[in-house]
């Protein structure tokens, strides 16, 4: 039997530091060797992970007789910022990036901060689960520093369209399905944000207003360096 996973134990902050770091590393050698076949074989090795931890997170739940339909379907916000990463890892697209920047950063950050995970490495679960989570954050992270990739004022809109999109087939699929994607119809069972919330469905303004304030938030860096660009007019 492994031991217990402990929130904010050694293991869980080890995994936050190498998420932040090994990104931000590869970025730097990338940018200080300007070689296109590098930074390639990066954003692929970043999409291979997030393709292998996938395939894991199933055969894992296949094999334990975890797998429902409340959580078979790609249906977790998680799930969809996965498929905008592999898009902007693979093509560089700029559309399906912006949604991987606030998606990743506002929504799986959530993720990787209170895991949902019983027991710590090296089970299955906790490698899956961190493994999937810190490689969308670090795959963001790479894009940004590394490729050079950023959002511009207008991908608020456009990402803010998309989560919308993503909300209605959400909550359509929960009320179809009687399941809880997005957690739209019940809090999550472990420690989380909506923690300090109140009970549904009054959270969920405020988890919507908790994803604009991050948007804008996620947003502010960007916006203080374009007008720190900006010439001033004489």
């Amino acid at each position: 039997m492994h031991e217990k996973f402990v929130l904010f134990g050694t293991q869980h902050i080890v995994v936050m530091v190498l998420t932040l770091v090994i990104p931000l590393a590869l970025a730097g050698v990338v940018r200080t060797r300007r070689s296109d076949r590098l930074d390639a074989a990066v954003r692929f090795g970043f999409a291979a992970v997030l393709i292998g931890t996938w395939i894991g997170w199933y055969a894992l739940f296949i094999a334990r007789g975890w797998l429902t339909l409340g959580n078979v379907l790609p249906m977790n916000l998680c799930d969809w910022t996965t498929i905008a990463v592999l898009i902007a890892c693979f093509r560089r697209s700029r559309q399906a990036y912006e949604l991987a920047y606030f998606w990743g950063l506002a929504g799986t950050t959530q993720g990787l901060v209170t895991p949902d995970v019983n027991y710590a490495f090296p089970e299955a679960q906790f490698v899956v689960f961190m493994l999937g989570h810190a490689a969308i954050i670090g795959a963001v992270i790479y894009l940004t520093f590394g490729t050079g990739l950023r959002p511009v004022i207008a991908s608020l809109t456009r990402v803010t369209a998309w989560t919308l999109v993503y909300a209605g087939a959400a909550s359509l699929t929960d009320w179809l399905c009687g399941v809880n994607y997005g957690f739209f119809r019940a809090k999550p069972n472990h420690a989380t944000i909506f923690d300090v919330m109140p009970a549904w469905p009054a959270y969920i303004p405020e988890m919507i207003a908790l994803g604009l304030a991050a948007m804008a938030i996620l947003y502010a860096p960007w916006f203080i360096v374009d007008k720190m660009r900006k010439p001033r007019s004489v």
